[in-house]
């Protein structure tokens, strides 16, 4: 994902146009290296939200003073479920998430995941609160220009 590949397929493809760079680096059991199944398997039962916070500590993502700091919520394509015909599968609503960015570096911070009862405007306070910086600037779309943010 991280090369450019959306998708599990594409992932899988660039695991075999990498095999053997990937098999050095790695060094795998057998030189075996995932299939595109065992890679989305895997990847579907990823916590995003810890995943994201493990890159951001590991990198050290930070935005600094003087920095800004680019705020929008999103719905994740495809993350809702409705299916009243499978006993096996609950059904849910979109998931929305608030995702930061550092403009000047071109990082994204961690996502902030949105409560399924309320919106972005109710999220945002609580995410500048954790990013609050002195000097960090925060850019906003129309939507999230709300009296109550900025008080």
């Amino acid at each position: 994902m991280a090369a450019g590949n959306k998708g599990f397929l594409a992932i899988g493809d660039w695991i075999s146009s990498y095999r053997e760079p990937l098999i050095e680096l790695f060094q795998p059991p057998k030189n075996r290296l995932p299939s595109y199944s065992t890679v989305r398997r895997a990847l579907l039962h990823v916590d995003y939200e810890d995943y994201s916070v493990c890159l951001s500590k590991f990198f050290n993502v930070q935005p600094n003073t003087g920095e800004t700091v680019g705020l929008d919520g999103k719905v994740l394509k495809g993350s809702y479920q409705i299916e009243n015909d499978n006993p096996n599968s609950d059904s849910h609503p979109a998931i929305m998430l608030v995702s930061s960015y550092i403009v000047e570096r071109g990082l994204i911070l961690e996502p902030f995941q949105v409560d399924a009862k309320t919106n972005e405007i109710k999220a945002l306070p609580e995410l500048i609160s954790k990013l609050a910086l002195n000097g960090v600037i925060f850019a906003f779309d129309a939507i999230n220009t709300q009296k109550k943010l900025v008080s």
